[in-house]
């Protein structure tokens, strides 16, 4: 047999030895199918729907922190999450129906941004996990009975440390004697407004300073509001009250004009143009939640054994800028209490 010959036979013997055993000519052993036959299991894509009340950066920081913490563990929009984002824009017909429709539908965990929206979906959703953030007192909004082991299909982290107001109110009081009363544009139609403004009272009184409320039923009212307050008091001051936060420009201009020292419940209003707050980064606290969320989608934690978190790096923060349109002399002994000056002075 000549050798070229010899050689083509055994080509043709491989060939036909590799069609035998179900490999195409030229395929990888490693290409083969799973020794047991089975295919590649598919990825998992999460099903995660948001409500949110309103739009401000408060609660639009704590959403981007929410959906970071899920993008750092994997779950990414476009690739394995499917996201249903809904803002009520402060209406509360539009908060229910967001609700409803959220009651009806597959979801692998439900997110509600501030009290209104987490009693709207605690109310309806009774099939998917339900975490929430940016809400005051969990409990007195009836949004859960226990913080520290909630039960059924609730748990999440409320936006206040109880020792945030009381700090602020005492840093008034030392730092600005000559304020005796003190506004209040309040939504009382809010139950996190009217715990905060009450707690808010409470810590006033015992320094002999008046609490004076200006009442709203929605954002357009703000300004009117705030005008009334001109004259009659020497300080203005806002809780996480969704419905004042969302009006906080006109607010911010009346401190202006009037050189009215200007103080709010939350990092992002000091950073617009208030004063001084006790608080911390709604990013983070969306974080946290994020987290929470992690643990129950990816690794079946129930959020009945999920304990209700509180922010627990308070500080004081301070905008210089602010200071200055405000008519206000920042002293040292101001200063002296921010802890992490690099970061909560604000220039």
């Amino acid at each position: 047999m000549k050798k070229k010959t010899w050689v083509s036979l055994v080509l043709a013997a491989v060939l036909l030895t590799a069609v035998g055993c179900g490999q195409k000519p030229g395929a990888s052993n490693t290409e083969a199918p799973a020794a047991n036959g089975s295919a590649k299991p598919e990825q998992k894509t999460y099903k995660v729907a948001i409500s949110q009340i309103v739009e401000h950066p408060s609660l639009d920081a704590t959403r981007q922190g929410f959906l970071a913490a899920l993008k750092d563990a994997g779950i990414t929009e476009g690739s394995n999450l499917k996201l249903d984002y809904n803002n009520a824009q402060g209406d509360q017909t539009n908060n229910l129906s967001i609700a409803q429709k959220l009651a009806s539908a597959d979801n692998d965990l439900v997110f509600a941004i501030a009290t209104p929206s987490a009693q709207a979906v605690v109310q309806q959703v009774k099939k998917s996990p339900i975490l929430f953030a940016a809400v005051t007192d969990p409990i007195a909004a009836k949004v859960v009975s226990n913080v520290d082991k909630p039960g059924g299909n609730v748990s999440g982290a409320s936006d206040t440390n109880p020792e945030a107001i009381t700090r602020l109110m005492d840093f008034i009081a030392s730092n600005f004697p000559k304020v005796k009363a003190v506004g209040l544009v309040i939504n009382e139609g809010e139950s996190n407004a009217v715990v905060m403004g009450n707690k808010a009272e409470e810590a006033l009184s015992k320094h002999g300073i008046k609490l004076i409320k200006a009442p709203v039923t929605n954002t357009s009212e703000v300004k009117q509001a705030a005008q009334s307050l001109v004259g009659r008091v020497d300080a203005l001051y806002i809780t996480l009250d969704n419905t004042v936060v969302s009006g906080v420009d006109t607010l911010l201009q009346i401190a202006k004009d009037k050189h009215i020292p200007f103080f709010s419940s939350d990092r992002d209003t000091v950073e617009k143009g208030a004063f001084a707050t006790f608080g911390f980064k709604y990013y983070d606290h969306g974080y946290q939640v994020g987290q929470l969320a992690v643990d129950i989608l990816k690794n079946g934690k129930k959020t009945a054994d999920m304990k209700v978190t509180v922010p627990d790096k308070l500080d004081l923060i301070l905008n210089l800028k602010a200071a200055k349109d405000q008519g206000i002399e920042v002293t040292e002994a101001m200063k002296a209490v921010v802890k992490d000056k690099e970061k909560n002075i604000i220039q």
